[in-house]
């Protein structure tokens, strides 16, 4: 979850892109501003990332921990 003029944000998709770069696991950017529902849920802690639906951390990218539990996931079984 981001925001259009957020520095950490910027920041945040640069890491992204380093994560995507090394895994090959690829990223959706989504931005709060505009959605009630996302800006209540975010807005003061963008940028966000998700991983699997669920909150796995906010305000800085941590690549190393986001790396080893993208690793770390079940692989998709067949059909998915």
């Amino acid at each position: 979850m981001v925001r259009a003029g957020c520095r950490l944000c910027d920041l945040a998709k640069e890491a992204m892109a380093r994560v995507e770069r090394r895994t090959g696991e690829a990223w959706t950017e989504v931005d709060v501003t505009g959605d009630a529902e996302l800006e209540d849920e975010y807005g003061l802690r963008v940028p966000v990332v998700l991983l699997d639906g669920r909150e796995h951390g906010y305000w800085k990218v941590e690549e190393d921990r986001l790396e080893r539990d993208l690793a770390s996931r079940p692989a998709p079984s067949a059909g998915s």
